[in-house]
C-alpha cells in the first residue's frame, strides 16, 4: 500500500484553522466530506469516534506528528487527510511537544488488515525525519501531493 492510496489529494488542508485537537479532528473530516471520500450524513458519528478514540491514549506520536485513527462501518476503504498548522496543536503527545500534522486515517470497521497495512505505511514514512520536516514545510496541497508521491517512489 502506498500513501496516495491513502490520502485523498482534494482533503490536505495545508493551512489549519483549527486550534484545539478537537477542531483539527473535525476540520479534516469535514475536508474529506468535500473531497467525496466519506458522506456529510457520517460527519457526526466520525468525529465522535475519533474523539473516543483519543480518550483511549493520545494518538500524538511525538516529533510534531498526530495520527488520529479509526475503523468504522462508513468507511469503505482506508481513506485519510493531513492537516498543517504552523502554530502548533496540543494533543498530549508522548512528547509534550505540539503538533504541526495532523495525520488522520479512516478505515473499515470489518477490514483490521487493511487499516494495519495502511498505518504502517504512514509510520515508515512518519519516521523519517526528512519527510515529517517537508510535511511541515509544505504550504500547498500541491506540495504535500509532491511530497506523498515522492514518498511512494522511495518506497
Amino acid at each position: 500500500m502506498k500513501l496516495s492510496d491513502i490520502f485523498i489529494a482534494d482533503a490536505m488542508v495545508p493551512h489549519l484553522e483549527a486550534k484545539t485537537r478537537d477542531e483539527a479532528i473535525g476540520e479534516l473530516v469535514r475536508s474529506l466530506v468535500a473531497a467525496g471520500a466519506v458522506a456529510k450524513r457520517n460527519v457526526p458519528e466520525i468525529v465522535k469516534a475519533v474523539l473516543a478514540r483519543e480518550t483511549k491514549a493520545t494518538t500524538g506520536i511525538g516529533k510534531g506528528i498526530a495520527l488520529p485513527h479509526e475503523r468504522l462501518k462508513c468507511v469503505k476503504r482506508p481513506v485519510g487527510a493531513i492537516g498543517r498548522s504552523a502554530e502548533g496543536i496540543d494533543f498530549s503527545a508522548l512528547d509534550s511537544k505540539p503538533v504541526y500534522s495532523v495525520i488522520l486515517l479512516l478505515s473499515n470497521s470489518e477490514s483490521a488488515d487493511e487499516h494495519l497495512e495502511a498505518m504502517e505505511t504512514i509510520f515508515k514514512h512518519v519516521q523519517r525525519d526528512m519527510f515529517r520536516k517537508f510535511l511541515r514545510q509544505s504550504e500547498t496541497k500541491e506540495a504535500m501531493i509532491d511530497l506523498i508521491q515522492e514518498a511512494d517512489e522511495l518506497g
